[in-house]
């Protein structure tokens, strides 16, 4: 049964339409129903250049498992999804200037980001509707609707670095980057996810830190007397995103004086199987190289030779964490423990063989990899707190990995079953209650 769209789902729709109508004139205006349910059947696609196969990323959409149907198609579809893609390139093959296209692709950005966190929050309605907390529609949609932008044949032109623009716009708005914004008279919280990645190896996975994160966008939470308001962001994994400085344009304005200054900012990813890591000492360093990212390009360092990102400011090879980890580690959150990590792998001063530092860095070592490794989880947290230091020392600011999402044993091909969900749940929970302890 395909989801119902909700009222919400269907104001989203009814204002995107809005703005988009208003900025293009009315050619569109004319050309578009006023309402999202009356898109029925399969996308236009007059104005898509299908030839085009996409990025690395883009090109699993049609993916199944040993040779069967789409996943990503499964997904979107059961988790209705799959009318956001629809209308997305029904609007875009309708826009009659670049100015239009500008707004659309910002304001169905945002629509995207709305209704993945609404649905998140709330009991999804279909028979076979995946559940709320599943995070993979949202990544397989934007997925998707990248893929249009990149295949799209506007009548009047599309430049090399006009179109690249456009996907950074549509990348921004559907991570919530350019909607963090707090609101006046609340203490402002700041929590971060990732996509799911390593898809070649099962391509059903998600990933429960951008659960996590779906979860809590927007919600607040009296703790203690004082009022929390929560903001989240989706993090790609994909190195040239953190070559662009997506981490530091999405957190350096909620580091910096003024009304979106947070007051708490906690990057979070996916770590270990069993256990909640509160990772102490972040490196400067990539040094993984067994497994490329979601485009299956490789960060270049290795772990006797680790390399700095070519955009990363200037900073110390190792910074700490100044969350109030040893409240957040007694936080009780059944299956799984949690522990502080101060695990780090370095070279020391003077030397080129790695050597394991079970209690944290000496001094004038070269970083290796951070307590959180030496892929984009160590380095998000890396940046998280070169920012602190740079904008606000005085910031509680950190990295938490959360326990690896599973599927039952026994299942090989289905997108979901009940250990997968309860697994994802008690992970989403127990990253809930770790917050609010630090909070409290």
């Amino acid at each position: 049964m395909r989801l119902r769209p909700s009222s919400f789902h269907r104001s989203l729709v009814a204002g995107a339409l809005a703005l988009t109508a208003v900025l293009s004139g009315p050619p569109i205006a004319q050309a578009l129903p006023a309402t999202a349910p009356a898109f029925r059947g399969g996308p236009v696609t007059g104005c898509l250049d299908q030839s085009i196969v996409g990025t690395v990323e883009e090109q699993r959409l049609s993916r199944g498992v040993n040779g069967g149907p789409s996943v990503p198609a499964e997904i979107l579809r059961r988790s209705g999804f799959d009318r956001q893609v629809d209308l997305f390139t029904q609007l875009l093959c309708r826009v009659p200037s670049r100015q239009a296209a500008a707004a659309l692709v910002r304001t169905q950005g945002e629509a995207l980001w709305r209704t993945a966190t609404h649905r998140a929050q709330r009991t999804p309605q279909g028979t076979d509707a995946l559940p709320a907390t599943d995070d993979r529609g949202l990544y397989w949609a934007r997925i998707s609707m990248a893929l249009t932008l990149r295949q799209w044949q506007p009548a009047f032109g599309l430049g090399t670095t006009e179109r690249a623009n456009l996907i950074r716009s549509f990348e921004y708005a559907s991570r919530g980057i350019t909607s963090t914004r707090f609101t006046p008279g609340v203490r402002k919280i700041l929590v971060t996810g990732f996509d799911p990645f390593t898809l070649d190896a099962d391509i059903r996975i998600g990933n429960p830190s951008g659960a996590n994160a779906l979860t809590l966008d927007g919600r607040r939470w009296r703790v203690n007397g004082t009022t929390y308001e929560i903001q989240t962001v989706m993090f790609p994994v994909r190195y040239t995103d953190f070559d662009e400085s997506m981490v530091e344009n999405a957190l350096a304005p909620h580091y910096r004086p003024g009304a979106q200054h947070a007051d708490l900012v906690m990057t979070a990813s996916q770590g270990r199987v069993g256990i909640f890591d509160l990772e102490v000492f972040n490196g400067r360093r990539r040094s993984v190289s067994s497994i490329g990212d979601n485009n299956n390009l490789w960060g270049g360092g290795t772990i006797s030779a680790p390399v700095v990102s070519p955009s990363m400011p200037a900073g110390p090879e190792w910074l700490t964490s100044s969350l109030p980890l040893a409240r957040m580690a007694q936080t009780e959150v059944p299956p799984f423990r949690t522990r502080v990590n101060t695990s780090v792998l370095e070279i020391p001063v003077g030397e080129t063989t790695p050597v394991r530092r079970p209690d944290g860095p000496t001094a004038g070592s070269i970083a290796s990899e951070g307590t959180g490794g030496g892929y984009l989880s160590n380095e998000v947290a890396y940046r998280n707190t070169l920012q602190r230091d740079l904008l606000d020392p005085s910031m509680p600011a950190g990295h938490l990995h959360v326990p690896v999402l599973s599927f039952d044993l026994a299942n090989k091909t289905a997108i979901t079953d009940p250990t997968y969900e309860a697994n994802r749940d008690a992970i989403v929970a127990g990253a809930h209650a770790i917050l609010r302890a630090a909070l409290s």
